[in-house]
């Protein structure tokens, strides 16, 4: 018989992510997630209960998670669980830990004032444009036109006539 082992959390940061480097050159973000249910009592009173959830990034959606997460930052994970056995220093004892090992992360909420988000979108249109725009050239020449004609076709909606996929509706 087959087996699932799938997990997807959305909470929040409860601290700042740690992020550590294996002697191999790899990275490990290691992050908590706190996540509530709220319900109302037989007696109508507001109940509520908060889990806390270990998850491990490793390679480069580490790298991505220890620098763009925040604590308290709202956050969506998909992973799997993995439960790991180490022995205590002081006593000897086996101890284990769960967690879970995330293989997908999507950042929630606004972007909240940092440049980081915006930065990327509003440098993409501008490299579309010098490289639609052909080249190197810094005056006026041969490639002088093309921008004119790019506005002109934004004006008509002509980028939109442009596009390739091949939706049926």
């Amino acid at each position: 018989m087959a087996s699932v082992n799938k997990v997807i959390l959305i909470g929040n940061l409860g601290a700042d992510p740690e992020t550590r480097y294996l002697p191999s050159g790899d990275a490990v973000t290691n992050i908590r997630i706190a996540t509530s249910e709220k319900w109302k009592d037989k007696s109508g009173e507001q109940q509520e209960h908060t889990e806390w959830h270990r998850i491990a990034f490793f390679g480069k959606l580490a790298e991505i998670a220890g620098e763009y997460l925040k604590k308290g930052s709202p956050v969506y994970v998909e992973g799997r669980i993995r439960t790991r056995k180490w022995q205590d220093k002081e006593s000897g004892q086996d101890k284990y830990s769960t967690e879970i090992v995330a293989d997908r992360m999507q950042l929630l909420g606004s972007r909240g004032g940092g440049s980081g988000g915006a930065e990327p979108m509003s440098r993409e249109p501008a490299a579309a444009a010098a490289a639609a725009g052909g080249g190197a050239g810094g005056g006026g020449g041969a490639g002088g036109g093309k921008p004119q004609q790019q506005q002109q076709q934004q004006k008509k909606g002509g980028a939109f006539d442009q596009m390739d996929d091949d939706i049926p509706f």
